[in-house]
């Protein structure tokens, strides 16, 4: 079989070092270049040791005459506003897409305005007419439709936690669907590789801080997939926190039971709904999860939990926000974009402790 031509443009950040760990020894796949504005000339071993004799290409402008033009696949891995300008161009080519960012999150200009205000982004995209031809690419609630695009955008990492957490209870009307609280909890790589003085290691160190309260651009892509699932409006509580973690997403999220459900109907429903896919994983109460179980891997691990003193359901849902939530979701797609069995590279157990 062919392999697939793949390029990897922002390769010298957190996501394209993600990319490239996954996509070097994946058994279908040829990492034909890596692409960014930044460090041109320098092979990624020399940005991330960790890679070297694995793989040592060096980073290329993508203006630079030696970048293909003939991929198959391109990975934006990318901050806002670079696919929605550059995306284009390699479509034109033959080439699907694959973008980080929310540019491709969402179906029409409308929405995508509310997003942009959440980050502070100019409210027009610059390539509306893509917009309704993109898919949300959180493969275990849409991989008949990625199956049949070209352009999909990664769900951002919070959403993977907790639409993964909810959706079983949402199809299965588990709880009262006005009474949902998510809080969630991300480590510092979370906001990218750019240093900041907010995440300069003696700000950091030993700090933990709630942001963006009631005003995370995540909640306008968890709401609109959860209505989905749900088959109706649904409006969630979502506070985000930062904590001195290097990499992971802990998401504990509530509802209020709904008449005639317990611990046993809960877990009949989440193994069912999760049965057949591979990268997520339910437990019951008697097991205790941490970061560290999923740190470096696709998976999603799920505990359920049940507070009879007040009907609440409790599920706690943990993800690698650089894996699951950002470069191995996005490999996970391109295998369903080219039919190709849908653990290819991804299948690894993660790194411990």
């Amino acid at each position: 079989m062919k392999k697939i031509k793949a390029v990897i443009v922002g390769a010298g950040g957190y996501g394209g070092c993600g990319a490239t760990e996954l996509l070097f020894n994946h058994p279908n796949v040829d990492l034909a270049a890596l692409l960014d504005k930044q460090d041109v000339g320098k092979a990624i071993s020399d940005l991330y040791p960790h890679l070297k004799g694995f793989c040592d290409l060096p980073i290329l402008d993508p203006e630079d005459p030696r970048c293909p033009k003939d991929a198959d696949v391109v990975f934006f891995a990318t901050p806002d506003g670079v696919g929605q300008r550059e995306a284009r161009a390699w479509l034109e080519r033959g080439a699907k897409v694959v973008d980080y960012s929310g540019d491709f999150r969402f179906n029409d200009p409308e929405t995508y305005r509310g997003y942009a205000a959440r980050i502070g982004k100019p409210g027009e995209h610059a390539s509306p007419d893509l917009l309704p031809k993109s898919v949300y690419g959180l493969s275990e609630l849409h991989r008949k439709e990625i199956a049949k695009a070209k352009l999909v955008g990664n769900p951002g990492c919070f959403a993977v936690s907790v639409i993964l957490g909810l959706a079983p209870a949402l199809k299965a009307s588990l709880i009262d669907f006005g009474s949902i609280i998510c809080d969630s909890k991300t480590g510092v790589s979370g906001a990218g590789k750019k240093p900041t003085p907010t995440f300069h290691y003696p700000a950091r160190y030993d700090a933990m801080n709630a942001y963006k309260i009631s005003g995370h651009q995540h909640v306008y892509e968890i709401e609109r997939e959860l209505g989905l699932v749900a088959g109706q409006e649904i409006r969630i509580t979502f506070t985000p926190h930062v904590v001195p973690l290097t990499r992971g997403i802990l998401s504990t999220i509530y509802g209020s039971l709904a008449a005639g459900q317990n611990l046993k109907t809960i877990e009949d429903a989440y193994r069912s709904f999760y049965r057949n896919e591979a990268f997520v994983r339910v437990f019951g109460p008697d097991k205790t999860l941490t970061s560290t179980d999923v740190r470096g891997s696709n998976f999603c691990n799920i505990s359920l939990n049940v507070d009879q003193r007040t009907g609440k359901l409790i599920v706690v849902s943990i993800i690698d926000n650089l894996v699951k939530g950002q470069a191995g979701s996005a490999v996970q797609n391109m295998n369903i974009l080219f039919g190709l069995e849908e653990t290819a590279g991804l299948l690894r157990p993660g790194q411990y402790p």
